[in-house]
């Protein structure tokens, strides 16, 4: 009989084994579909009457704003209906109109200065949203020293340098939205940190006044606080330095935002562990110091997402500024409605879906970028 030995009995394989792919149902759109989409009974029912839902109210929308739409006309009369046509969204509306849209009755032969602004703002938004930028205490500087200043220069006028003036009263448009939205959130946010730390104040007078000027906003609509500034701020200062009204929108909006920007800033304060603090002030940290390099840096991480929703916020809510006769972006859409020329049954529709496009771009646009800011942090914890 033939004895067979252990170094024969072992199998080993000399050639790799041949690497398979992945079944087709568990990778790519279709792994994804199979898990997210169809991973039960109840989600599939739920995926085609969500399906079904959207089918059924994005058809009418893409059919009026992009089908049927009118997109050049010389006659106005295009966007009216006609036997046997149905006529959606009168873009043609917008394209005349969108000078005033963006300027108001800004003088058309100045326009340019305003053009140029929106390029300085945009490149300083850039220096500082852009978190890897060399020598951000430059970029710093030019957002918040010299930008304001050239700002002011170039949208009201210096005759000395050969710019006529231009009178708030004529701003108008995505203009006086962008101007109101920007200080809003500029100075909003840093007054609202200062007064966060006073209600944690231990010096009892700089507490209650933090909490009494905080819960009295909060505690008053926005309009209210607009009518406010525009009716009683005139009062403490000589009538000949009497702010404008586009001022007076200013500082009502700004009053508002830090109010509610305070309590945002206070919920990241809550959330920073004591014994950090404690750890800091044993270290001989002072109360600026403390706050400035330790706290407030956690803090605001934290409630990021609660500070860009109090920004999108406050974006919108310069549509309210036309209370105190200040025509912002949605205003002179409102206005331009009413043009005779223009009075078809479709106009008004028109300019509120440009409207709402305009503003959620912008909101989506802040949104993803607090996103980004989140996940890269996120990544910085993780290691």
């Amino acid at each position: 009989m033939t004895v067979t030995s252990a170094e024969d009995m072992v199998f080993v394989q000399r050639v790799p084994a041949k690497v398979l792919p992945p079944p087709v149902t568990q990778v790519g759109a279709i792994g994804w579909a199979r898990t997210n989409l169809f991973s039960s009974i109840r989600s599939t029912v739920l995926t085609f009457f969500t399906a079904g839902v959207l089918v059924w109210i994005a058809v009418p929308i893409i059919q009026f704003l992009l089908i049927d739409a009118v997109w050049s006309a010389k006659d106005p009369t295009a966007c009216l209906p006609r036997e046997g046509h149905e006529v959606g969204a009168c873009w043609a509306f917008i394209h005349e109109r969108i000078g005033y849209f963006t300027y108001g009755s800004y003088p058309p032969a100045e326009r340019w200065r305003v053009n140029l602004f929106f390029l300085l703002l945009a490149f300083g938004s850039g220096l500082m949203l852009w978190l890897d930028a060399p020598r951000r205490g430059l970029g710093a500087v030019y957002f918040f020293v010299v930008l304001p200043v050239v700002s002011y220069i170039l949208l009201s006028g210096w005759p000395l340098i050969g710019l006529p003036r231009v009178e708030t009263d004529l701003w108008g448009g995505m203009l006086v939205t962008i101007v109101v939205a920007t200080v809003g959130i500029v100075v909003s946010l840093p007054i609202g940190i200062l007064l966060a730390l006073g209600r944690q104040s231990n010096m009892l007078a700089v507490r209650f006044l933090s909490i009494t000027f905080i819960e009295f906003v909060r505690g008053v609509p926005l309009i209210t606080v607009l009518f406010m500034a525009s009716v009683m701020l005139p009062l403490f200062v000589p009538p000949e330095f009497s702010p404008d009204k586009l001022l007076r929108a200013l500082v009502g909006m700004v009053i508002f935002a830090a109010a509610y920007q305070a309590e945002v800033v206070r919920a990241g304060l809550e959330g920073i562990p004591q014994g950090q603090i404690e750890a800091a002030k044993a270290l001989g940290l002072r109360y600026w110091r403390l706050n400035s390099s330790i706290v407030l840096p956690q803090a605001l991480r934290i409630t990021i997402p609660n500070i860009v929703n109090s920004f999108i916020a406050l974006f919108k809510d310069t549509s309210l500024v036309f209370f105190v006769g200040i025509f912002d972006f949605l205003k002179t859409i409102e206005v331009a409605r009413l043009d005779p020329k223009w009075s078809g049954p479709n106009t008004s529709l028109t300019g509120y879906a440009f409207a709402a496009i305009v503003y959620f771009f912008c909101c989506y646009l802040m949104a993803s970028y607090a996103e980004s800011v989140e996940r890269r942090l996120g990544r910085a914890d993780r290691r």
